[in-house]
């Protein structure tokens, strides 16, 4: 079997670090402050923090999802605007996201090479990995894979077809991903009753309309077909619904396909470079426990807005020892009213989100009421209703520009 090699490569021990729990949220309430998170968020490097879960985690999870950088050098921007015509991009409001730049294709792989071998053994024997990437470096990376799981764990090469505007002038114009698929042992988890979709509308009439269409072979028309490995769902661009402003977000469509097909209800799910959180929340919303990641504190922040407006179940954010979240020296105020509900004072800078702790201990922030600025809407709402009475009030925020604050304790006098 063929096998890739460059100056650097290696495989030594996985780094060590602590996790903090940094909070536990309950969306809207939901569940506080008894019911323990079935879900996980990190802020860190997946590298590290994988390595921390292999104690709890090694071979448990069911499916991995692995967006990675593509190789493509370059940088990709948040849109943080509100209200902004999406045909004038030099009038958005822009912040930074994350970068996808390399020295050499020898330092990517440096780079991805581990954290693959690191998905291998978190997966169950039933697991199954996709690794989700583009022409820069799909063709390297499918002989890491093929190294790492065996050529025979190879099992699908799935292209994502999409439309969209391209410069290109002098090719044909890139329209497509490449998703590769790769199972831990032969008993994996395939559900294709799942995921079929309808047959084509003049397969079904020809197959009506005369007796000898498929040679004899007549497919049960009604139930429909497990899909070809080339999929057709349009870009985020094009789903109004769904954009976050991320870079590089995934449509719901695509990943609701993989989980139904490669997990079941309750599987442990998790993807490590969870950018806009498209996968968590989905996952989540089809009754998977997840895990997800990323290294943007950026990319954390809209994965935890998404969860605490998409979800009714509580998930736990932690942060890797090594990171640190953006702080502002800005100060926030508040009332409290006897509804019970919280008013918070008009802030500067402008945020973004805000949340609440009825009943801080000092220890663990548990995040029982939030708002945050809607998709298309540039209103902040400045008052939200209590899941209880408080007691011990503790407020945090994070401003437009990704920066935190908080406020010290208040004893409640309701």
């Amino acid at each position: 079997m063929p096998v890739l090699t460059w100056p650097a490569k290696s495989l030594t021990e996985p780094p060590t670090t602590e996790l903090h729990l940094e909070a536990v949220l309950y969306p809207q309430g939901a569940g506080y402050p008894t019911l323990s998170p079935e879900h996980h968020l990190f802020l860190g490097d997946n590298l590290s923090v994988m390595s921390a879960l292999l104690g709890r985690y090694e071979g448990q999870i069911d499916l991995i999802y692995a967006d990675p950088p593509f190789f493509t050098n370059r940088h990709y921007p948040v849109r943080i605007g509100r209200g902004e015509d999406s045909r004038q991009p030099h009038t958005w409001q822009l912040a930074p996201g994350y970068v996808d730049r390399w020295d050499t294709l020898d330092a990517y792989l440096d780079f991805l090479y581990p954290r693959l071998a690191l998905m291998r053994r978190l997966l169950s024997p039933r697991g199954t990995l996709y690794v989700h990437l583009d022409w820069h470096a799909s063709a390297c990376v499918r002989l890491l894979l093929d190294e790492l799981f065996g050529a025979e764990r190879f099992l699908n090469e799935i292209v994502w077809l999409y439309h969209g505007p391209s410069p290109i002038r002098r090719a044909f114009n890139r329209k497509h991903d490449t998703i590769l698929v790769y199972t831990k042992s032969k008993q994996y988890i395939f559900n294709a009753d799942a995921v079929r979709v309808p047959y084509n509308q003049v397969t079904v009439q020809t197959f009506e309309s005369s007796p000898r269409a498929g040679f004899g072979k007549v497919p049960n028309l009604k139930r429909g077909k497990v899909p070809e490995d080339w999929w057709y769902f349009p870009v985020v661009a094009r789903l109004h619904r769904e954009r976050t402003g991320y870079p590089t977000q995934k449509p719901e469509a695509l990943l609701e396909r993989i989980i139904l097909a490669s997990s079941e209800p309750n599987s442990l799910v998790a993807d490590f470079f969870c950018g806009s959180g498209t996968f968590p929340l989905v996952a989540a919303r089809l009754g998977r426990r997840t895990l997800a990641c990323d290294s943007a504190w950026r990319a954390v922040h809209v994965t935890r807005v998404r969860l605490v407006e998409g979800l009714r179940q509580p998930f736990a954010f932690w942060r890797e020892a090594r990171y640190s979240i953006p702080a502002s020296l800005a100060t926030l105020s508040f009332t409290l009213t006897e509804a019970p509900s919280l008013s918070l004072h008009a802030a500067s800078p402008a945020l973004d989100y805000w949340e609440v702790d009825p009943a801080w201990d000092g220890k663990t922030f548990r995040s029982a009421a939030q708002a945050w600025r809607p998709p298309r809407h540039t209103t902040l709402p400045l008052e939200i209703p209590l899941p209880s009475y408080p007691t011990r009030v503790r407020l945090r925020a994070i401003t437009v520009d990704g920066q935190q604050m908080e406020t010290g304790t208040t004893e409640s006098s309701i």
